[in-house]
């Protein structure tokens, strides 16, 4: 069971419900339609909306609160010494327990995260089942109301609108609300790292490794966050970069407008548009892949040294981007 059955459910009651709202109103007035308040597609809206809304509050509350109960109630069966350690403990516990339940492996073998896991597998799928039948029966209950529901005085068109209008106004409020909290979580993430690192070693630091433990006895528990060799990296890719994209970008432009016919610059432009409209992350993600495992191939052909996670890989792709 998941979600997305969930969703899947939904969406099929909703396009029911819309074509039974729909015809209910043209068979009130016997296919007469100026007697009708709305066209007939606003009342088949009318009943979708009423059929989907339910199921979609559903939807956001299992996905807002269903993972955090689910979490509380998982290390409430954990027994206390388990746990012992601090918050980093208690973390790295239940992402154990999360990984196994979802069929990965664990970084212990301790016996209560299997456990743990075992007990989060079962909590979590009762919460899904619940989920699904109080959405489901909901959707139902809704979508059979409002086709009960529709007759030609009705102002459907009104209603949908309004709804529609009521659900862009969430959404855009979201939107800066979401925004506003980006903003304020790294504010307050900036505040705890600072400190714990003084400004001045992370501006003026020459070492840059940012692992570190859980436990004090692991490898790794002092960490050094030292900026400037992250800076010196992205200097060094930007330079890298802007080499391989001002020559290729102004001769390119200057092709284009000089010296392409019509129908090159027809071809041309519009693969130069799709390679600007490529995200970010798919370049990168090339480069990881394809570009910095060839760099290597080519460097240890020539008996050089080239490492797969090295400066050229990056600050090519960054210069085609």
């Amino acid at each position: 069971m998941s979600v997305a059955i969930l969703a899947l459910a939904i969406l099929v009651l909703a396009s029911g419900s819309f074509w039974a709202g729909r015809n209910r109103a043209e068979a009130a007035v016997d296919g007469d339609l100026t007697r009708l308040h709305s066209l007939p597609g606003y009342y088949g809206w009318y009943a979708a909306l009423w059929a989907t809304l339910p199921g979609l509050v559903c939807i956001i509350a299992w996905l807002s609160i269903g993972p955090w109960a689910v979490d509380h109630l998982t290390l409430a069966t954990v027994p206390d010494d388990a746990l012992d350690g601090g918050d980093a403990r208690v973390a790295l516990f239940l992402n154990d327990a999360k990984n196994l339940a979802d069929g990965g492996i664990a970084s212990t073998k301790d016996p209560a995260v299997s456990m743990a896991a075992e007990t989060y597998g079962r909590f979590r799928s009762v919460g899904l089942w619940l989920t699904f039948v109080l959405g489901t029966a909901l959707c139902l209950a809704g979508g059979g109301a409002a086709i009960r529901g529709v007759r030609p005085d009705l102002a459907a068109r009104v209603m949908v609108e309004r709804t529609v209008r009521i659900g862009l106004m969430i959404c855009s409020t979201l939107a800066v609300l979401v925004t506003v909290g980006i903003v304020l979580s790294l504010i307050f993430e900036t505040v705890r790292f600072f400190q714990r690192v003084p400004i001045t070693d992370f501006l003026f630091g020459l070492h840059w490794s940012p692992q570190t433990a859980l436990r004090a006895d692991q490898v790794g528990s002092s960490g050094s966050f030292g900026a400037i060799p992250v800076f010196a990296g992205t200097l060094l890719v930007t330079g890298i970069a802007i080499v391989v994209a001002a020559p290729i970008g102004l001769m390119s432009a200057i092709f284009m407008t000089f010296y392409a016919g019509d129908r090159v610059r027809g071809i041309v432009k519009p693969l130069l548009e799709v390679l600007a409209g490529v995200p970010t992350v798919v370049y990168g993600f090339f480069a990881a892949l394809i570009i910095a495992p060839v760099l290597r191939d080519w460097g240890a052909s020539l008996g050089l040294d080239v490492a797969s996670e090295s400066a050229l890989a990056a600050g090519l792709v960054m210069g085609i981007m």
